[in-house]
């Protein structure tokens, strides 16, 4: 659990249809010393009052409401007064596409109420921790993102010999969209890791690739890395890039959570290092904690060309900030010219003898 943070108590909203989950959560956050509940609204417009004349530094917002679904409310919220969200929902594998776009929208993390595999003193101690974080989060204005227009892919069937790698967390997915839209259609092959639970990678994958001109897809054990394709690590499951001949593919494996995550990054940028080399770039992204730091340095030693996203652009700067801290990434971009740089890199890094 992360330590309590000194100096003001965290200002926070909850909004929920149900008087007994605004209670409960009421309850539970405000136990932490450093929380304060200023208020709970039971739906979106009561909530646009509130947020107006409290200014919370934090909201916890649900998903079915009345008079207005929060997704709705939270783009209105993310266009027009910009503040951290939890998303706070009972996510069925049919809901957990709502989820990934309450991530896509702005929110800072997502938590599934309390149900048989989650209980009450779990989802405190995990909200606690995530609001916490989200207190922290730089969050600005944003705009839904659009392709402009039907996709054409074009991209080649061959093997590729450059490999892209990048790794996310806390602000991610909007990060990743960022990224992915910018990236043509015959882009080299990427792996990725977006810390997320089981439940979303796939639907996360599927609306990247709605969006981008390159393939987006949840990897299995064994699929190519092609250029024009996205290859996204599954929730609870680590990823390693693997190499037979020209071929480079990915192995899902087990074992134990690295720096508290499955899939970790640093799993795969040390996977990377080793088997690609000089023939990869890979980046750092917005994110909590130290995640790939190390993995991306061991890319830098390999001849890989490195970049962590900037300060000013990432939600937190926790895991580009460590890498760049060690010398991980020899080169720090805004988010916008994340694809671009990397490109850019792909362009001039020099093919393995």
């Amino acid at each position: 659990m992360l330590s309590q943070p000194s100096g003001k108590p965290i200002r926070v909203l909850v909004v929920d249809d149900s008087a007994l989950v605004r209670q409960i959560l009421t309850r539970e956050l405000s136990a932490a010393p450093d929380i304060d509940v200023v208020a709970g609204a039971p739906d979106p417009y009561v909530a646009r009052d509130k947020i107006v004349a409290l200014k919370p530094d934090v909201v916890t917002l649900d998903v079915e409401m009345p008079r207005m679904d929060g997704l709705t409310f939270l783009r209105h919220l993310m266009q027009s007064r910009p503040t951290p969200t939890i998303v706070v929902s009972s996510l069925t594998p049919k809901g957990s596409r709502s989820a990934v776009e309450a991530l896509e929208s702005g929110a800072v993390d997502v938590l599934c109420k309390p149900n048989g595999a989650i209980s009450v003193g779990d989802l405190s101690r995990q909200l606690i921790d995530k609001i916490r974080i989200a207190a922290k989060a730089k969050v600005s204005a944003r705009k839904p993102v659009t392709t402009g227009g039907p996709i054409v892919r074009t991209s080649m069937a061959e093997t590729t010999d450059r490999i892209f790698a990048i790794g996310a967390s806390t602000g991610g997915v909007q990060a990743l969209t960022a990224v992915l839209t910018r990236f043509p259609s015959n882009a080299p092959g990427c792996v990725l890791v977006q810390h997320m639970p089981a439940a979303f990678t796939a639907n996360f994958a599927r609306r990247l690739s709605d969006l981008c001109q390159v393939n987006v897809s949840e990897a299995k054990s064994g699929d190519s890395v092609l250029p024009g394709h996205v290859l996204v690590a599954p929730g609870d499951h680590h990823m390693r890039l693997a190499r037979s001949g020209a071929r480079y593919y990915v192995e899902l494996v087990g074992g134990p959570p690295v720096h508290h995550q499955k899939p970790a990054v640093d799993v795969l940028f040390d996977s990377v290092a080793k088997v690609a080399g000089v023939n990869a770039v890979g980046a750092i992204l917005t994110g909590m904690g130290a995640d790939g730091a190390s993995g991306l340095l061991a890319m830098r030693k390999a001849g890989a060309r490195t970049l962590a996203q900037d300060e000013a652009t990432s939600t937190v700067y926790g895991m580009p900030g460590e890498a760049a801290k060690v010398g991980a990434s020899e080169k720090t971009v805004p988010l916008d010219k994340v694809a671009e740089t990397m490109m850019a890199f792909c362009a001039i890094t020099k093919r393995a003898a």
